[in-house]
């Protein structure tokens, strides 16, 4: 089924812009819109918007081949799975966007806390080693960060990732002056990790700012799960092939990255759109999303 975008803009003095998702007649003429919901989506609920929370793992950067291939040379040395090493789609399975703690309780659910927290603080280190060697951006998050910066917009940072490691995967990506906050599911108690609303939660109250007013961005289910829990619209950045399972928890727009244009017109309307051509985003040329040089 193909969706296409139509923004429709009210008399002025209404600030409400609604996103709709529909399949149009050949007649009428629209951006394609990935999402597979056909309700509207309202990207900010109680314009002017205040705050971006944005999830790490996933979201931020792409460090899960890091987090696998540390995960994977400790289990393998300790005989898990009879030796054979966990497969991607294991990692994907299990782990992806899960705290330590949940990590811990599905790998060994028998092993005393002591042990735990030895095997995470050598993978931890395994990871920041690798991440430090070539951990990556999503693509256009920079100019997300500036483009928030600009418009006096509050960011924070929530993440299921220890604290250490959130703040290393942030300052690798060279963005640590654009985050106010960085809050971590542990530190919310136990138990209280993603997909408990908890975190975000706390992000917004260190921040000051409304929930109406805030947009969450996320990768993983249990993510998704945690920023509605929380009372706030999801942004998804998710492929093809995870944007049924992310539209089901709750995700209000997919999108691939952040140099996406329903992204960049969700945001602000014509004045997200304006600022996306300012910092790089790519525009909509003869069909098709890509930069103009």
């Amino acid at each position: 089924m193909v969706f296409l975008v139509s923004w429709l803009v009210l008399e002025e003095g209404i600030k409400r812009k609604t996103l709709i998702s529909r399949e149009h007649s050949d007649e009428e003429h629209s951006t394609p819109m990935e999402n597979t919901q056909d309700s509207s989506f309202v990207i900010c609920r109680s314009p002017p918007l205040e705050a971006l929370l944005l999830d790490i793992d996933g979201t931020m950067c792409v460090s899960d081949p890091f987090h696998h291939r540390a995960f994977s040379e400790l289990l393998q040395g300790l005989g898990y799975n009879g030796g054979v090493p966990i497969t991607t789609e294991f990692g994907i399975k299990h782990m992806a966007g899960r705290s330590n703690e949940q990590i811990g309780r599905f790998l060994f659910p028998d092993w005393p806390q002591a042990r735990l927290d030895a095997f995470f603080a050598e993978k931890e280190a395994l990871f920041a080693r690798y991440a430090r060697e070539g951990l990556r951006e999503v693509a256009g998050l920079g100019a997300l960060c500036r483009w928030a910066r600009d418009r006096g917009l509050k960011l924070a940072a929530v993440t299921n990732a220890p604290r250490p490691n959130a703040e290393l995967m942030i300052a690798v990506l060279g963005l640590s002056e654009f985050f106010q906050v960085i809050v971590t599911g542990e530190e919310c108690g136990e138990g209280r990790s993603k997909p408990a609303p908890d975190a975000y939660l706390r992000a917004l109250d260190l921040l000051g700012a409304s929930p109406d007013r805030s947009v969450v961005f996320e990768d993983s289910v249990i993510g998704i799960q945690a920023g509605v829990a929380a009372g706030m619209p999801v942004v998804a950045i998710a492929g093809e092939s995870r944007e049924a399972r992310v539209v089901a928890a709750g995700a209000s727009l997919v999108v691939r990255d952040y140099q996406d244009t329903k992204l960049w017109a969700a945001l602000d309307g014509p004045y997200a759109a304006a600022a996306a051509a300012a910092n790089g985003a790519p525009k909509v040329v003869d069909g098709e999303r890509r930069v103009e040089i």
